[in-house]
C-alpha cells in the first residue's frame, strides 16, 4: 500500500479572496452528504493561470469548471470537468499559442475525519481512493491533474510556421534576417530542423 499527501491550498495569482469571492475557490463543501446520502456540486472559474505541481499554464481568458460528488454508502464518487485555454509555446517559433482544453475526472473518495491533507491511497487491488478529512473538499489537485492531462504534448502556431533562425534567432514569420535556410544548415542544426517539423 502506498500513501501520497497532497498540500493543495491554492487561489489564482494576484488575486485576493473575499467572501463574495466564491467563484475564484476551487472548493465543494461536502457536510451534507456526509451526515445523509445524497449528492452535491459546485462550479466556478479560474483565472490567469492552473498551477499544476511546480509548473504554471498560462490561461487565455477564463476556464470553467464544475464538480459533482455523490455518496455510495462510507464512499463518494467524484465526477467533473474543466473547460478552457492555455498558452503554449510554439514549437517552432515559440510564440503563445492558444490551445483548446476539455478535461473529464472521475474519482473515489472515502471521508476519514483524522486526515489532514488529501491524501491517495493505492489499495492491493491497485485501485486509486482518495482519502480526505475536511467537509469542505479543496479540488484544486483534481482540477489542474485534469487540465495538465488533456494538454498535447506540443503546440504549432500555424503549419506554415518558418520557425526561428538557427544562426541568430529570429523570427522567421515576421523578418528575414539573410542567414542561411534550414535546407543549407549543416549537420545537428539541420537534423534538429527535421525532427521539429515531424513531431
Amino acid at each position: 500500500m502506498h500513501t501520497f499527501a497532497y498540500g493543495l491550498t491554492w487561489l489564482p495569482s494576484g488575486r485576493i479572496l473575499t467572501r463574495m469571492d466564491v467563484r475564484d475557490l476551487q472548493s465543494i463543501n461536502l457536510a451534507s452528504i456526509i451526515k445523509e446520502p445524497g449528492s452535491a456540486s459546485a462550479d466556478g472559474v479560474i483565472h490567469d493561470e492552473i498551477i499544476a505541481g511546480d509548473d504554471k499554464l498560462p490561461l487565455e481568458g477564463d476556464t470553467r469548471w464544475s464538480v459533482t460528488v455523490s455518496s455510495a454508502g462510507d464512499e463518494y464518487w467524484l465526477s467533473g470537468e474543466v473547460h478552457g485555454t492555455v498558452l503554449m509555446e510554439c514549437r517552432r517559433c515559440l510564440k503563445p499559442t492558444p490551445q483548446k482544453i476539455d478535461a473529464y475526472f472521475q474519482h473515489l473518495l472515502e471521508y476519514h475525519p483524522e486526515v489532514e491533507k488529501l491524501t491517495m491511497i493505492d489499495d492491493e487491488e491497485g485501485e486509486e481512493i482518495y482519502h480526505f478529512g475536511d467537509p469542505n473538499l479543496d479540488l484544486s489537485f483534481f482540477i489542474s491533474q485534469a487540465f495538465a492531462l488533456a494538454m498535447p504534448l506540443t503546440a504549432l502556431c500555424d503549419e506554415s510556421c518558418k520557425g526561428l533562425c538557427p544562426v541568430c534567432g529570429a523570427d522567421l514569420n515576421t523578418t528575414d534576417c539573410g542567414h542561411v535556410t534550414q535546407a543549407s544548415v549543416p549537420g545537428a542544426l539541420a537534423d534538429l530542423g527535421k525532427f521539429l517539423d515531424e513531431v
